[in-house]
């Protein structure tokens, strides 16, 4: 329930706009504190709906000094008195609203932004934070900390649920994605890579300036920021600029770089089964910062930890997972945490999908080695925070989708998937949206199937 403190009847109407700022101002009431995800309490905000960031930040690794310059344009979804952004461990030197300076005030990671007049219902509203500082990552039992990663000759700003809020100020919850624009600069020599087509660089003054656009709507944890010294190999592919970087303290002829080599072809063989690749730029990235034990689908450009290219041969069964989420998981995102199964159980199926196709095992190998080392009392849909990471979403939930497979058939199967794909292109889902697409697009039920596949406690039979 939440608390109201009212003001004295005695007050003069004239004053109420000034003298009641906390919580009800002539009809306008604070945004919520956090988006009601219990998987994330306290990340993401309610109240407005954001459209776009433009981020302009530089940072010097001399010093890992951080300072930015965060334009955010959104809409408000009730009528507001106050709002609040997530913004974890920098100083925040000034707010203004629709070029009014704001009062605010910054309590923990929340930034509360109080305009100088009331928001209604249905405004756009632009909000530019200038801030600052030295960046430190948020921790995370599950991954490792998450977040701004300070490294010898840059930084990594990567990690997953939450990562966003320590190097900008944002809506921190994939249930508000929005456009961005993104310009970063460093030092001249340094390389920094973030999301979506490169705009090209300048330099001035012993630094240069590095710029980014994404203009697919992305959610927040999957906007990454790479600086330090990387062998960069750009060019096109199907049309669209494909961007690739290696870290240069890994071989210049090893695994990661001939995996990465692979990005165009295997999301050629993804788009032939899943529908059109949905954004409009290629790429990866593989950072030697082994304090990255895990690879992330941030849009458009995945993520590599080394780890995953320690052998002697390429490995691009994760890039087909990497891949995989540009459409699940990036296009169609999840409304809530506990779903995240429809971003890692088709990922993972996607990747045996490909080894399949590449000259490894057969899907039907992979998915009698999984079932036999299952344990079923473990649910994919919801499995708690603790969970989220676990072989239940992944190996599981990769089990369930070839269930559903097998119970409809290729040519219908195939079909639920392009037309979901399409259908929630660029917004969020829930599996109930889910099963009841695939239902209405076999025409015949499978709720009782996924069911038993997801969270039922006692082994399906083998399909």
């Amino acid at each position: 329930m939440r608390r109201v403190r009212w003001c004295a009847a005695a007050l003069a109407a004239a004053l109420l706009t000034t003298a009641c700022t906390g919580d009800d101002r002539g009809g306008f009431r604070p945004g919520a504190a956090d988006a009601g995800d219990p998987y994330v309490p306290g990340a993401g905000n309610g109240g407005y709906d954001v459209g776009h960031y433009a981020l302009d930040v530089r940072y010097d690794p001399g010093d890992d000094r951080l300072t930015g310059t965060a334009t955010v344009t959104a809409t408000a979804t009730e009528a507001l008195s106050r709002f609040q952004l997530d913004l974890a461990g920098l100083d925040v030197d000034r707010v203004r609203v629709d070029g009014e300076r704001a009062r605010h005030r910054h309590d923990d990671a929340e930034l509360v932004v109080t305009p100088r007049n009331g928001l209604p219902a249905g405004r756009r509203f632009t909000v530019e934070v200038t801030y600052g500082g030295v960046p430190k990552p948020l921790p995370n039992a599950e991954l490792g900390d998450g977040g701004f990663h300070a490294t010898g000759d840059g930084a990594i700003a990567l990690g997953q649920p939450e990562s966003a809020s320590t190097w900008y100020p944002v809506n921190d919850h994939p249930s508000d994605k929005a456009t961005y624009d993104i310009a970063i600069t460093v030092p001249d020599g340094l390389t920094a890579l973030s999301n979506g087509v490169p705009k090209g660089r300048t330099s001035a003054g012993g630094r240069t300036t590095w710029r980014w656009s994404e203009g697919s709507p992305m959610a927040s944890y999957l906007t990454t920021l790479v600086i330090g010294d990387y062998r960069v190999t750009t060019g096109t592919h199907a049309g669209r600029p494909l961007v690739t970087a290696v870290a240069s303290a890994l071989p210049a002829d090893g695994p990661a770089a001939a995996s990465v080599a692979r990005t165009g072809e295997v999301a050629d063989f993804l788009a032939a089964r899943f529908g059109p690749y949905p954004f409009d730029a290629y790429g990866g990235v593989v950072v030697a910062d082994e304090r990255i034990r895990y690879a992330l689908e941030t849009q458009s450009r995945p993520v590599y930890g080394p780890g995953f290219f320690t052998g002697d041969r390429p490995n691009t069964e994760v890039v087909a997972h990497e891949l995989a989420h540009q459409w699940f998981g990036d296009s169609v995102s999840v409304a809530r945490w506990s779903d995240i199964w429809l971003n890692e159980g088709f990922a993972t199926y996607a990747e045996w999908l490909w080894a399949e196709h590449d000259g490894g095992r057969t899907v039907a190998r992979t998915v009698a080695d999984r079932y036999a080392t299952t344990d079923w009392t473990r649910p994919t849909v919801d499995p708690g925070r603790a969970g989220m990471f676990g072989d239940a979403v992944y190996q599981r939930g990769a089990l369930a989708v070839h269930a559903l497979r097998r119970a409809v058939g290729d040519d219908t199967f195939f079909r639920i998937l392009r037309g979901w794909l399409a259908q929630h292109r660029d917004g969020n889902a829930t599996t109930a949206d889910f099963v009841g697409y695939a239902e209405r697009t076999a025409g015949r039920p499978v709720r009782a199937l996924l069911d038993a596949w997801l969270v039922g406690a006692t082994p399906p039979g083998l399909p």
